[in-house]
């Protein structure tokens, strides 16, 4: 299992601190969640069914008619390397992921058997110019944890390319709902795209385990045979179709966002911790200092996201002025302690 951001329990522990006294800022999940309301009985004595709104809920959210509901995006991850390209030397096809980046993909396509290669987010271009056997391309866009975006005219070409070799792109769009209109979701989507969408960051419902993919129908219907029947639970259908029908909420949601993610960075930035980058949901800041500094946050009862790999931080935002508070005092001490 990879480590993830959110583990309360885990930092609780480690530190000797009950979890109720720690502000969690690790996981890049909305803390103004979506007002969930009390459900209906029968939502929790009948079996999900199909003819429930879902579907055509998120059809118009996501403008998309190729959908598929799963219990969170996750589930679509370690079933694509398996049903793709079926009955062929997985071993000498080449699958190159944007590196850093959610090390699920990573994980999955690796113990499948592929051919793995971390690709740099500039070096894209090249790589697969001068690697004909690379087949898929995978991203994570907006980029979990950089926080980079791509130009729609170089995703469509990477397609493209990808294209011609009978390949895929696979885009992870799990923090695009901020900026919608960075999507590359449309109502038919062309061979080769596949996209992940999660209910969990923006509408912050990481525990209702319900995300979709969306591909041509043949995947789906693997997909689809894959998880069986009643895969989502009918408490996430129900509460599901409700979110995606909110504009009012995704709206004001939205602009609320991006002016937390702001603040945000100018805190870090007045630390002397300027961000290299980030989201609506996140920022992202780069620091040889980064374990010492995860360390110093947790002993104040502070959980950020710690990347060993790139020696970085991602810090969620706070959710009250109370912990926006804490925060700015937290950093504080850091400035005055260097």
């Amino acid at each position: 299992m990879l480590e993830h951001g959110g583990q309360l329990k885990a930092a609780a522990r480690l530190w000797g601190r009950p979890e109720d006294q720690w502000l969690d800022l690790s996981t890049g999940i909305n803390p103004w969640n979506w007002p969930v309301p009390p459900l209906p009985a029968d939502v929790w004595q009948r079996l999900p069914e199909q003819e429930d709104g879902l579907e055509s809920a998120q059809t118009a959210y996501y403008q998309s008619t190729q959908g598929l509901a799963l219990p969170g995006s996750q589930a679509a991850i370690p079933l694509l390397p398996q049903l793709l390209f079926a009955y062929q030397e997985r071993a000498k096809i080449g699958v190159a992921l944007l590196d850093p980046a959610y090390r699920e993909h990573w994980q999955a396509w690796q113990q499948a058997g592929y051919l793995c290669h971390p690709v740099a987010a500039d070096r894209i271009d090249d790589w697969l110019l001068q690697n004909p056997t690379t087949r898929v391309l995978l991203l994570v866009h907006p980029n979990n944890p950089t926080g980079a975006v791509f130009d729609s005219r170089d995703l469509y070409r990477w397609l493209s390319l990808l294209q011609e070799r009978d390949g895929y792109l696979i885009v992870d769009e799990a923090f695009m709902d901020a900026t919608p209109q960075q999507s590359l979701l449309q109502e038919t989507l062309p061979e080769g795209l596949v996209v992940l969408r999660s209910l969990g960051k923006f509408f912050g419902l990481a525990g209702l385990r319900l995300g979709f993919v969306f591909a041509r129908p043949w995947l789906l219907q693997k997909m689809a045979q894959h998880l069986g029947p009643w895969a989502v639970s009918h408490p996430a259908r129900y509460l599901g179709k409700l979110a995606l029908q909110d504009q009012h909420w995704q709206e004001v949601t939205r602009v609320r966002l991006h002016l937390a993610s702001q603040q945000l960075s100018e805190l870090l930035t007045q630390a002397g911790l300027p961000p290299a980058g980030g989201t609506a949901l996140f920022q992202w800041t780069p620091t040889p200092e980064a374990g010492q500094l995860a360390e110093f946050m947790a002993e104040r009862g502070l959980l950020v996201r710690f990347f060993a790999e790139t020696v970085s931080l991602r810090w969620g935002l706070p959710g009250s002025p109370e912990a926006w508070q804490r925060l700015e005092t937290a950093l504080n001490e850091w400035r005055t302690r260097r």
